[in-house]
């Protein structure tokens, strides 16, 4: 097989392990033994740049190989648990939407005393303790935390999580078929992980275009960064549970979404019952490009056929259908799209100098 149509396969898998983590099992898996950075007696601990602005190479001086040894954890990793890649790429976009791209989601959730006294007072503490968080698969955080470990033993208190977890990002998309990019570096790590700025900051499963329209403008993305980074959704699968009300009772009028095709809504029935369905049931999100294609089509660009929210009514029609036409022309084009995406979406509200931290293990603040 050609390796450019391996990788597609891989990157097709990814998508579809992403869309399967969304609707997994909300148990928190226990987390992998975490590899623990070597002590650094008897080498040169290098201190971290001063310098602020995101740059290709901010780490040239002090940790020169990063992307490399970040490389090799995330190769390692998608070798042998691929289910890490969508996991990862979950918690770069959960990370940076949440009061930028911190690494605040990567601090561990609640636990022992300080959980119950939460829990009691009907509060959550930190981003991880949310409902929106909680069911984030454990082997990403583990994946992160390799990496970070690898890049302590070469380059001890120098790169921050949040770098690392930009760059395993940009890894598992290439790894899995799509396009390969630089990544800026010279983020902060947060001080704080509030969980009080979750709600309201993250895309929801159910969200109409003009909810994410102004989710993405708050975060300074545009309609066409909104297309960029949905666009991997054209491949793979959702779960019944989160569009189910839009095939039989649409707004409480017992009756379909009047702007999906009708031909859509029937085939989807045929899988997603009223009631008495699986929890577990899913449907692919472009019935028309599941396992051929990893970018949209001209017919998925219409509103009528996706079983998305996102892409129903005029809104779609005003701004992001229309980048949604302009990019499906090449796969060049849709890559190059995605990768600026990527890129703006890893500049949010970046943490320079002292209002961040260079954490020693992800999970802990200094």
């Amino acid at each position: 097989m050609p390796m450019d149509s391996s990788r597609g396969v891989r990157f097709r898998r990814l998508v579809f392990l992403l869309v399967v983590s969304f609707g997994a099992s909300r148990a928190r898996e226990a987390p992998l033994p975490l590899p623990t950075a070597r002590s650094a007696a008897g080498t040169t601990s290098r201190r971290a740049p001063e310098r602020h602005g995101l740059s290709l190479d901010f780490y040239a001086k002090t940790c020169p190989a990063v992307d490399q040894i970040v490389g090799n954890v995330t190769a390692e990793r998608f070798r042998d648990h691929p289910a890490s890649g969508p996991a990862v790429l979950r918690l770069f976009h959960h990370d940076c939407f949440v009061e930028g791209c911190d690494a605040s989601i990567l601090i561990a959730p609640t636990t022992g005393a300080k959980a119950g006294e939460a829990a009691a007072a009907g509060r959550a503490v930190v981003e991880r303790d949310m409902e929106e968080n909680r069911n984030l698969p454990q082997y990403g955080f583990d994946t992160v935390e390799m990496a970070k470990a690898a890049v302590e033993r070469k380059c001890p208190g120098v790169v921050t999580c949040a770098d690392v977890l930009a760059l395993a990002a940009r890894d598992f998309v290439h790894l899995a078929g799509g396009p390969h990019y630089e990544v800026k570096k010279g983020r902060k790590d947060s001080k704080v992980s509030l969980a009080g700025k979750v709600r309201g900051s993250l895309p929801r499963a159910n969200s109409t275009v003009d909810e994410l329209l102004r989710v993405f403008a708050a975060k300074g993305l545009s309609a066409g960064d909104l297309v960029a980074l949905s666009g991997g959704h054209t491949i793979g699968f959702a779960h019944c549970a989160h569009f189910v009300g839009r095939l039989y009772d649409f707004r409480g009028t017992r009756k379909p979404d009047p702007f999906m095709d009708a031909r859509l809504v029937k085939a989807l029935r045929m899988t997603c019952p009223y009631t008495g369905g699986s929890a577990r049931a899913v449907v692919p999100f472009d019935v028309s490009t599941r396992s051929s294609s990893t970018t949209p089509t001209t017919k998925t660009c219409s509103p009528g056929w996706a079983s998305s929210a996102r892409t129903r009514r005029s809104s779609w029609t005003r701004g992001p259908g229309r980048w949604c036409r302009s990019s499906v022309q090449t796969k060049a084009r849709f890559f190059k799209a995605f990768v600026a995406s990527m890129d703006r979406m890893g500049s949010i509200r970046v943490k320079k100098g002292k209002k961040g931290e260079v954490r020693k293990i992800c999970s802990q603040h200094l």
